[in-house]
């Protein structure tokens, strides 16, 4: 089985790495489109030469990549905001798997981390446009950080994944398949070794604009998403 999960930055999405990749049958990817985009975009990332060095930068070639099948099982994470532009042809058969959150709480996180802060960087709507063309299940990270046990047996039973209570935890300090970017972005994550508790009020956020224009899609989103 393919696994392609879809989210924006700062969606839990390396936590849900973390949890498919410690599954004994189970690959993980992580961002294999992110060189590619950058090329493309010439957006001044963080680390963004040793990224352009560490992955290949032909959209082709990591569309093949994304394209073989699993051993049993892959689970690839992407960025919403890598794809604009990139080939979709190798996610036909593929299971779709979108997480979400809130674009209060995704603001906050991201802008801490990278100063590029814009509607296309959160990844909101083009996260909608991915749904609108491949389904997939919804999950709402909110949820799952409530009851990761119920969410994920709920998530591996829409998908047609035996339940393995491996997801549930992993070990500190990374995992083998970490972009070169995680010295950069996965230093709570690499802490962890499961999913973090409940989170709290949403924050205030000093770009009103943004959580504007994001949350009428994240509402369209959350209103498909997986229950407990």
């Amino acid at each position: 089985m393919r696994i392609a999960a879809w989210s924006g930055p700062r969606n839990l999405s390396t936590a849900m790495m973390y949890s498919f990749g410690n599954r004994p049958d189970c690959t993980v990817m992580d961002e294999p489109f992110y060189a590619a985009f950058l090329a493309r975009s010439g957006l001044p990332h963080p680390m963004r030469e040793a990224i352009l060095a560490a992955q290949p930068t032909d959209p082709a070639e990591v569309a093949a990549a994304c394209a073989r099948p699993g051993t049993p099982h892959v689970y690839q994470k992407h960025m919403t905001h890598h794809m604009e532009g990139m080939p979709l042809d190798w996610a036909e058969g593929a299971v779709h798997v979108h997480l979400i959150r809130h674009p209060a709480r995704v603001i906050a996180s991201y802008g801490q981390k990278h100063d590029g802060l814009d509607e296309q960087a959160i990844g909101f709507a083009t996260q909608a446009a991915l749904y609108d063309r491949l389904g997939g299940i919804v999950v709402d990270t909110s949820e799952l950080r409530r009851n990761p046990r119920a969410m994920l047996q709920k998530l591996c039973a829409e998908i047609g994944l035996p339940w393995s209570d491996a997801m549930l935890s992993w070990p500190a300090g990374g995992h083998s398949a970490d972009g070169v970017w995680a010295a950069h972005w996965y230093d709570a994550v690499h802490r962890s070794t499961g999913f973090a508790g409940p989170e709290g009020p949403l924050p205030e956020t000093d770009r009103p604009d943004l959580l504007r224009g994001a949350l009428p899609f994240y509402e369209a989103m959350r209103a498909r998403a997986l229950t407990p």
